[in-house]
Parts: C-alpha cells; sequence; structure tokens
C-alpha cells in the first residue's frame, strides 16, 4: 500500500508548539500569522519549556480538536510533537529551526520557514504515514547512535551549532577519529545472535544524513515496517572518506566491507566496553539498548512533488 495519500481538503485548526531554545532569531509568529490568513485558519501556539512538553502539548492539542500540529525546532523537538501524535490520526507539521534537521530532509520537507509553512496554506502538501520506533524509555524517528555517532552529538557545544550549522558535526568528528576505541557489539535481531566489533552501531529508522536525498543507505526506508542495524568496523579516516563519497554519489554505502547491515523488527544491541548512546540527538545511559518499529505510527505533511518528476 502506498504510504503517501494526496491532500483533500483544507486543516481547520492548526497548534503550532515552538521550542524556543531551538537557535533561531526568524520572526515565527509572522510568518505563520501571514500563511494562515491566506487560507482563513485559526491556529494558536504553545511553547515548551523542558523536556516532555512537547508530547504533552501535542496530546492536549488532539484532545482539544486540533486537526493538525506543528512543530518549530530540532529533531529533539520534532520527535516529542510526534510521540504526541503518535496513533491519533492528526498530522504533523514540520516548521524547521535549530541546527538539526534530519528528519525534515529526510521527508523533503524546505529548511526554510516560511516555504515550509506554505506547504500548508497554498495545499500542496501530501499526508505520509511514516514508522515510530520504540525504546522501553521512549520513542523515535530518526535512530538510536551507539559510540562514534553519540560522541560526535554529544561533544558539539551549543556555540559551534549557532555559528556554522551542520558543519559543526564535521569539526567534532575529526577530533572523536583521534580518540575511538572500538567495542564488541552484542546484537539481537529478531531472535536471531550476532556479534561485531566496530566504532559505531546505529538502529535506524531513518537513513538521512542530514541533507535532503543523501542516504546512509537507500534500503533504509521509513514506511517499510523494519528497523535497520548498522555497524561500522573501521575507525580510519581513509573510511570515512570513502563512505562520504558513496553517499554523494547515491550510492549504498553498505556496499562497503567495513559496514554490516542487518534488518527486523525488534532488535537488541549491547557495547563492551559501554559507549555514549543517543536517542534521536538526546544523549540516554549507557547500557543495553532495546528497539521495537512501530510501522505506520504517524501521519506528517510532506511536499506534493512536482509534476514530470
Amino acid at each position: 500500500m502506498d504510504s503517501v495519500i494526496p491532500a483533500s481538503s483544507q486543516f481547520r485548526k492548526l497548534m503550532v508548539i515552538i521550542n524556543p531554545a531551538a537557535g533561531t532569531d526568524r520572526p515565527v509568529l509572522g510568518v505563520i500569522n501571514t500563511a494562515t490568513q491566506k487560507v482563513g485558519m485559526k491556529w494558536d501556539v504553545r511553547i515548551t519549556q523542558g523536556a516532555g512538553d512537547g508530547r504533552r502539548l501535542a496530546q492536549a492539542a488532539v484532545a482539544d480538536g486540533f486537526d493538525l500540529v506543528a512543530a518549530h525546532g530540532g529533531d529533539g523537538t520534532v520527535m516529542e510533537v510526534a510521540d504526541g501524535l503518535r496513533g491519533s490520526g492528526v498530522p504533523l507539521a514540520i516548521f524547521p529551526g535549530g541546527t538539526g534537521n534530519v528528519t525534515a530532509g529526510e521527508l523533503g520537507i524546505p529548511y526554510d520557514l516560511e516555504a515550509a509553512v506554505n506547504l500548508i496554506a497554498d495545499g500542496a502538501y501530501d499526508i505520509k504515514t511514516m514508522d515510530m520506533a520504540q525504546t522501553p524509555d521512549t520513542t523515535f524517528l530518526l535512530r538510536i547512535g551507539i559510540g562514534f555517532e553519540a560522541d560526535m552529538t554529544k561533544n558539539t557545544d551549543q556555540e559551534l551549532k549557532n555559528r556554522f550549522g551542520m558543519l559543526a558535526y564535521a569539526f567534532t568528528a575529526l577530533n572523536e577519529l583521534r580518540t575511538l576505541t572500538p567495542a564488541k557489539y552484542r546484537i539481537t535481531v529478531d531472535g536471531e545472535a550476532h556479534e561485531s566489533e566496530g566504532i559505531s552501531c546505529m538502529i535506524a529508522n531513518s537513513g538521512n544524513m542530514s541533507i535532503n536525498g543523501l542516504k546512509l543507505s537507500q534500503k533504509i526506508d521509513t514506511s517499510d515496517g523494519l528497523l535497520d542495524v548498522v555497524v561500522f568496523t573501521n575507525a580510519n579516516l581513509s573510511t570515512l572518506i570513502n563512505v562520504t563519497r558513496s553517499i554523494l554519489a547515491g550510492e549504498d554505502s553498505t556496499q562497503f566491507d567495513e559496514i554490516i547491515h542487518w534488518q527486523g523488527r525488534e532488535v537488541a544491541v549491547e557495547a563492551t566496553p559501554p559507549q555514549s548512546i543517543s536517542v534521536d540527538g538526546e544523549q540516554i545511559e549507557p547500557g543495553r539498548v532495546q528497539a521495537t518499529i512501530l510501522p505506520g505510527a504517524l501521519k506528517v505533511i510532506v511536499p506534493r512533488p512536482v509534476q514530470g518528476n
């Protein structure tokens, strides 16, 4: 079944959930007001103040009869709001903000705020059904990073991200390569046990590499009902350069011997020695991680393809 449904009617009530710490100085409310006035859409706004607010505010919006909920912030904000909408049937709109907008890139949503808002005002959208995934403690849209990727996220400071955007992570990655220590991964995929040694392991729902159209692997699909486990076995700069070239060329990076790939519905990973872990960019305590796919859990607004493409 096609995971994308063309829009059939205009939304009546929009709730916008804003993370004020998302690192943006754009006139968010003015942009939203101008766009919604064009179509006579009612809208309201809520501000997050701490962890969990995005989820709670999204759930409240559904209960109050809003038929569209938007998240303005980075991937952490989007993840929380998406969790609040999970299973409700109320679509999520992403109004990108902050420095991390991998979800927007995965879905082809414009990084420009005005363009993203006008997708809805102009009716130039479809509604995509997207998988989510669940750990014992939280849900996620993108991936769990263990080792190198989690260290890169944790050690990139906000000032650097404000100055250089996504390039800040590349600077940190080069520094992290100097001190990397490989770990042994004990991995279970749908009950089948595997062992591998490497610098990083991902449990991925999305394979997007922060730039629209660039994916770690074309096999990683947000609507296939599967999680992807990817292990990077080699820590040298040459391998990273080759993988990067492959991604830029639109090739499947899992072709390299240094990358191991599995797919399944239920996954568990334990690293020895323990490594840093991030869930959609948010750090959690090191240890064993478990994840289960939630097929078709979320509906999300995406751009309608241009005719002829």
